[in-house]
């Protein structure tokens, strides 16, 4: 399966948004990223469309998590961003071909279909199961409890600069 370069974006985003004790600029969090400012804004209006961030008008405005982290998932990221469809369309190729099998005959999903249908559910159970404090954690265990607040620094550095 394959995800957009968003998501990547979307949920890094997000970590970083942990740090910030007010609204984050698009132009910050691109440029903290080394990403294109225009795509990243983008993706920052699907979250905020799906409610898990908010956009703040005016000179001290950008972008905020609108709940805890703990209470946004990997999976609500990856929907927002990519859409809630299935990672897999079935096409019935079961009814095509030569011995293509009758629409009548087919009154269940195919072996291929059932197969990628529980794959997908492992797969969204996973990320339903992941928080961006998860990741937090993580990144914390990985690069060392300085790490996000360093961003976070930067992240205010930054702001006061604005």
């Amino acid at each position: 399966m394959k995800l957009s370069g968003g998501v990547e974006w979307a949920l890094h985003c997000c970590v970083v948004l942990t740090t910030a004790q007010s609204p984050v600029p698009v132009t910050h969090l691109a440029e903290l990223h080394d990403v294109s400012g225009s795509y990243l804004a983008k993706q920052l209006q699907a979250l905020s469309r799906a409610g898990i961030v908010q956009s703040v008008q005016g000179h001290a405005g950008g972008y905020r998590l609108t709940r805890p982290a703990a209470q946004i998932t990997v999976l609500d990221v990856v929907e927002a961003i990519d859409g809630p469809g299935s990672t897999f369309q079935c096409t019935e190729i079961r009814q095509r071909g030569p011995l293509a099998t009758p629409p009548e005959q087919c009154t269940k999903l195919c072996a291929v279909h059932r197969a990628m249908l529980r794959a997908d559910h492992a797969w969204r159970a996973a990320l339903r199961a992941t928080t961006i404090a998860d990741l937090v954690a993580d990144v914390e265990r990985d690069s060392g409890p300085q790490a996000l607040p360093r961003v976070g620094g930067w992240l205010a550095g930054q702001l006061g600069q604005a």
